[in-house]
């Protein structure tokens, strides 16, 4: 992978890590809950954990395909499907609910993993994959699949780590200074700027198709 990849992935991860809904806000309400730093840094991990799943199955997936099908056409068809689902995340009026606080490692690593594929994290990671060259050799070689799966993972890897620091500075700022009060008086919708992104990462992926 390219510098320019490593730092579009990072990006992606970070701004991940900014939405409330990818996590940090349940560690938050963890450490609150129980009066603990120790139990919102604990929750982190299995939180990353369950990110980093769900986007690594879209990631392998998408760069082992590449190793044996043209690029044009998984980009139009992976387009499609980003534009597709972004915009049904911006029209639908369904919100998608939060757990209960009880919850083991295990548990919450599960509920991170269906928020995670629920918002399509992973499909915000396909126009960068599929504009990186095929690993492996040339499309058409099952033999390249393997390698572009792996290829997938790391990827998937430096995305979920950007994710987790990023994710890991707002809730220790909101845990020991601002408080949850700061998303009423100074958060905006991110599940609509999310599906706008997704929108506008699907058209960029079709025209470069």
């Amino acid at each position: 992978m390219t510098v320019t990849t490593l730092a579009t992935l990072a990006a992606l991860g970070a701004f991940h890590g900014l939405n409330p809904a990818m996590g940090w806000l349940f560690a938050v309400a963890r450490g609150l809950q129980e009066r603990s730093r120790l139990a919102l840094l604990r929750a982190l991990p299995p939180i990353a954990a369950g990110h980093l799943a769900s986007v690594a199955i879209v990631a392998a997936l998408v760069s082992a395909t590449r190793s044996v099908t043209a690029s044009s056409a998984l980009a139009v068809i992976g387009g499609g499907v980003l534009v597709a689902f972004g915009l049904w995340r911006l029209l639908s009026e369904r919100h998608f609910r939060w757990a209960g606080m009880r919850l083991s490692a295990a548990q919450l690593a599960a509920w991170s993993f269906l928020m995670s594929s629920a918002h399509g994290a992973g499909l915000m990671l396909l126009p960068v994959l599929v504009a990186e060259p095929v690993p492996g050799g040339h499309s058409g070689h099952l033999a390249a699949a393997p390698v572009g799966a792996l290829s997938g993972l790391a990827a998937a890897g430096v995305h979920t780590v950007a994710m987790l620091g990023v994710a890991l500075a707002v809730a220790l700022l909101v845990y020991q200074v601002f408080g949850v009060g700061v998303l009423r008086r100074a958060w905006f919708n991110v599940d609509r700027l999310w599906a706008g992104v997704l929108v506008a990462a699907g058209l960029v992926t079709l025209i470069r198709a």
